[in-house]
């Protein structure tokens, strides 16, 4: 056998030993048939939790078992859960998204607290919302910086939030729901800092209280926990967006599997299991968030 004929024997050796390394996402026949559901997780806030459980894992978990497949927790991070979906690379400018290089696709779909952004629409299929956001400018209570005062509308909040970043230091994570060009902070008086130690978000207010800059990024479900965690040390200034939604994240190759987990997700809703993990993980989130929940029932 020639050393050509040996390699490609070894190689398809190596994909017969370790099929889950490079096998692709499929559809649900596919996945049915593989016979476990690779759940593409980051720990963060408590939709994915450092021991392996949080509002997404119980929801992932429960639908693996009614698909009747064995669940995995595959772990990954904010900035390469997209290239361990999609087997791609991903850079993105504004709302255009290019697509480069082969990778192995480690996960069938992605459910860790993340952000339905206008920029990962084009390459990703969303799920119906599994919960609600929004993103908030946070500061040091030891900081001269205080609250805005209350604003006639949302609109105005923002504006007036956005006044307080001027001229001041900002600290961010690129390519994450805490990005500011999601926000439109670039370009606009802001020394935004990017944090670059880890990609774990966990980790901005306690660089933030370490002096790494006058105000830091976070959004309401890990607010809420942080609040808790350094309470008495941070103080929210004010809100930077909209309300935004959550959800699951699946390959355009996937429609099967998005439809559905969007009907598991409506039976638990339905049957009341939703509004039990809610009060697990994020007891009093529906004070920030009525109107979400009232359409969830």
């Amino acid at each position: 056998m020639s050393f050509g004929h040996w390699f490609a024997f070894f190689l398809l050796a190596l994909s017969w030993l370790f099929p889950q390394a490079t096998c692709s996402a499929g559809d649900l026949a596919d996945l049915r048939t593989r016979g476990v559901l690779r759940h593409l997780g980051i720990p963060y806030a408590n939709f994915v939790t450092a021991d392996g459980q949080g509002l997404d894992v119980e929801i992932v978990r429960g639908f693996a078992n009614a698909l009747g497949v064995r669940y995995e927790l595959v772990q990954s991070d904010f900035v390469n859960v997209i290239r361990d979906l999609l087997g791609k690379n991903f850079t993105h400018k504004g709302n255009v998204v290019s697509l480069s290089g082969d990778f192995p696709i480690r996960g069938d779909m992605i459910a860790a607290g993340f952000t339905v952004l206008p920029w990962r629409e084009p390459v990703l299929s969303f799920s119906a919302p599994t919960f609600p956001s929004q993103v908030l400018v946070v500061a040091s209570a030891a900081s001269r910086f205080k609250p805005i005062p209350a604003q006639p509308d949302l609109a105005a909040e923002i504006t007036k939030t956005r006044e307080h970043l001027a001229g001041h230091s900002l600290l961010v994570m690129e390519r994450t729901c805490l990005d500011p060009v999601n926000y439109g902070l670039t370009n606009a008086k802001i020394d935004l800092r990017p944090y670059t130690a880890s990609t774990n978000l966990s980790e901005m207010v306690p660089a933030l209280l370490n002096g790494a800059a006058d105000f830091t990024l976070l959004d309401i479900p890990d607010a809420l926990i942080d609040l808790q965690r350094w309470a008495g040390r941070i103080r929210i200034i004010g809100p930077i967006s909209e309300t935004q939604d959550l959800a699951a994240a699946f390959p355009k190759s996937s429609p099967e599997l998005r439809d559905a987990f969007d009907r598991f997700l409506r039976g638990i809703q339905a049957d009341g299991t939703y509004d039990k993990l809610v009060n697990k993980y994020y007891p009093g989130v529906r004070h920030y968030f009525p109107e979400f929940f009232e359409r969830q029932q």
